[in-house]
């Protein structure tokens, strides 16, 4: 692995003029852990007029002093090159009161969050290939210690760490779940987290939310929200999912709502469903704390499906999420709950469905119902009775083998043969419908036109006999259609 040439182009330009630089952060994180960084970030003694003079095309991005330089690269978009910097008190626990430039990398180092990412790449390992051994790094917090046994340690004292920046509190948890197998949180961090959680209510929603689905798109997801809950800040977050603890179901459940909700996610991460299936996973169920009734096995929770879209609405505005993504989810969560049996449940029931979540949902919610079944304890997902279903979605999506197809109506048969409206219209119609079956290249009003005028010099008695057999064609035709799309779903 190769440090990209424009990011050694940028560490060189500003060498060049006389300045430090360094990469830094979690591409020196990602370096270390043999993984190609997805962002580079350059920390350099330049200040941001200075930054932007050597690089005219960049452009002042915040009131931080980071400077963004485009690049052309299938992987990144671009470098964000920030000069040193020491940041005084964080009065809303979200942004430094003051900004000041730092004179060192140490000095720059010791602001940031946590010891993994408080790692700097000196400029001559910018020249070289990079590997472990090779890769020359300043580490004042033991960040590379820390990367060998999976801790996430605060940098300096956790405390003011989180007082600083108080999304650094879900960030912690983000990292346990995204950076892999075995992750933990050093137990000083995390006793700050829990005494801290509340500050992340002073935290923009549109930031915490971006936390959050960080951790749900990542492979321990459902670990993740246990962390959250375990420290304190899933109240913060999600209250009401916080409320399905301890909250027996019924009989058909051997697991708690929260537990159930937890591991509906962990299987719909494990089947690499969308995020859209993964948060409806994680929501489906949130309507039952306010209506359950009863006790015991015989607890009853009707109508949780309808209660459970709206507080998933609620949830998703809350978080500042958009328009389509809280739609979908919430149409998710509303028809979870869908009931089909294959004796009882036919075509038009399935059309209804169709038409209520919308042909473009299908599959997710169809997902949506594999998840919920794991989640319940069941040890098959996808049983015979929801492959019959996905058969039938099919077959009431597919187009009709129709004379509504052609390119032309009754009514011009009428014209063109001279003739009233009756059954010999519907036999030519049959007829036309066959040739453009065989050939669906002739379904063109020309060609059309000029067949009828040919079968206008037939007897009706041919007419009637080419129409049954156009029919008769059609109807094989259907059943062929038919059987496979059946053995695509291994329906008998």
């Amino acid at each position: 692995m190769e440090i990209p040439k424009q990011v050694q182009f940028v560490v060189e330009q500003l060498e060049k003029q006389g300045f430090e630089a360094y990469i830094v952060g979690g591409c020196v994180r990602d370096l270390l852990r043999g993984n190609s960084p997805k962002d580079w970030d350059i920390a350099t003694s330049a200040k941001p007029d200075e930054i932007v003079k050597i690089f005219p095309d960049s452009y002042l991005d915040n009131n931080f002093g980071t400077v963004r330089v485009a690049v052309e690269d299938e992987d990144f978009q671009e470098i964000e090159i920030t000069p040193f910097r020491v940041e005084s008190k964080y009065s809303d626990k979200r942004h430094p009161d003051k900004i000041e430039w730092a004179e060192t990398i140490e000095q720059d180092l010791g602001r940031r969050d946590f010891t993994v990412n408080a790692m700097a790449a000196t400029p001559e390992a910018s020249k070289l290939k990079i590997k472990r051994e090779k890769l020359k790094v300043i580490d004042l917090f033991e960040g590379q210690k820390d990367l060998e046994n999976k801790v996430i340690r605060a940098v300096g004292d956790a405390e003011d760490r989180f007082q600083e920046d108080a999304l650094r509190l879900a960030r912690a948890v983000r990292f346990v779940a995204t950076l892999g197998e075995g992750w933990k949180i050093e137990a000083k961090t995390k006793k700050a987290i829990q005494k801290n959680s509340g500050l992340l209510n002073m935290v923009s929603r549109e930031r915490v939310r971006d936390e959050f689905m960080k951790i749900i798109m990542s492979e321990r997801a459902g670990e993740g929200i246990e962390l959250l809950q375990e420290l304190g800040l899933l109240k913060h977050i999600i209250p009401e999912l916080e409320d399905c603890r301890g909250i027996d179901q019924s009989k058909h459940h051997i697991y708690n709502v929260y537990e159930h909700l937890v591991r509906s996610l962990k299987y719909a991460v494990q089947k690499n469903y969308s995020k859209y299936v993964r948060l409806s996973a994680l929501f489906h169920d949130i309507g039952k704390p306010i209506t359950k009734r009863g006790k015991g096995e015989d607890a009853t929770f009707y109508n949780h499906e309808i209660v459970g879209a709206k507080i998933t609405a609620r949830i998703l505005q809350r978080l500042r999420f958009s328009r389509k993504d809280i739609e979908k989810v919430v149409k998710l969560v509303r028809y979870h709950l869908f009931y089909y049996n294959v004796e009882e449940v036919g075509e038009a029931s399935v059309r209804r469905l169709v038409r209520q979540v919308g042909i473009e949902n299908m599959e997710e919610l169809l997902q949506l119902r594999f998840c919920d079944r794991i989640g319940s304890g069941v040890p098959k997902a996808e049983p015979y009775k929801l492959r019959h279903l996905k058969y039938l979605i099919e077959k009431v999506r597919q187009d009709p083998i129709s004379v509504k197809k052609l390119k032309l109506r009754g009514d011009d048969v009428i014209k063109i043969l001279e003739i009233r409206q009756g059954p010999k219209v519907g036999a030519v119609l049959d007829i036309l419908l066959g040739k453009v079956l065989e050939d669906p290249k002739k379904n063109t009003k020309e060609f059309l036109e000029n067949e009828i005028e040919k079968l206008g010099k037939l007897s009706d008695s041919e007419i009637f006999e080419l129409g049954k057999k156009a029919i008769k064609e059609r109807q094989t035709l259907e059943m062929k259609r038919d059987e496979m799309t059946k053995s695509k779903y291994w329906v008998t």
